[in-house]
């Protein structure tokens, strides 16, 4: 458990009542990450949604390298050489692995730390129980939420963009 105060001064949680901070808070719990670290992968099943307090995570895809050159063989075969492409950097204030709240609850994407960092680490399942109870809590999250999945999908729109221009 963590402190509501701590969670209750970022934008993200505005709007909601003193009892869903202190939900949120009672199944948050606080995390040091060193940089590099990564918090999931694509594709994983995701058991924690996330806040950074500080330090910056990138939200990373792999994407085909295109400075090396890909035999069709390997094209034909899936086996292509990639690199990790950063599409958004989240900071301070700013929540990560949404799709822990989203059935499959798997991650669409990967997470790394770019500089050491601290976050609260919600837990997921038990935050989507308390969703189960309280309904208005829940679609007021997943709201915020939808907001932030737009937003990021925005980002990639753009950072495609860019990538496919190199």
């Amino acid at each position: 458990m963590i402190s509501p105060e701590l969670i209750r001064r970022f934008p993200f949680f505005a709007g909601l009542s003193h009892d869903h901070i202190v939900a949120l808070a009672d199944v948050g719990e606080e995390q040091d990450i060193q940089s590099g670290t990564y918090f999931f992968h694509e594709d994983e099943a995701l058991d924690s949604f996330y806040l950074a307090l500080s330090g910056a995570v990138g939200i990373v895809m792999e994407l085909p390298d295109q400075a090396i050159q890909q035999p069709i063989s390997g094209q034909l075969m899936g086996q292509l050489k990639t690199k990790d492409v950063i599409i958004s950097t989240v900071g301070p204030g700013d929540v990560f692995a949404w799709s822990s709240m989203v059935p499959p609850y798997k991650a669409t994407a990967s997470a790394r730390a770019l500089t050491d960092c601290r976050v609260v680490a919600f837990d997921a399942q038990a935050l989507l129980q308390t969703f189960v109870k309280d309904c208005e809590f829940g679609y007021l999250v997943l709201q915020k939420i939808a907001q932030v999945s737009r937003d990021r999908l925005h980002h990639l729109r753009i950072e495609s963009l860019a990538y496919a221009s190199e």
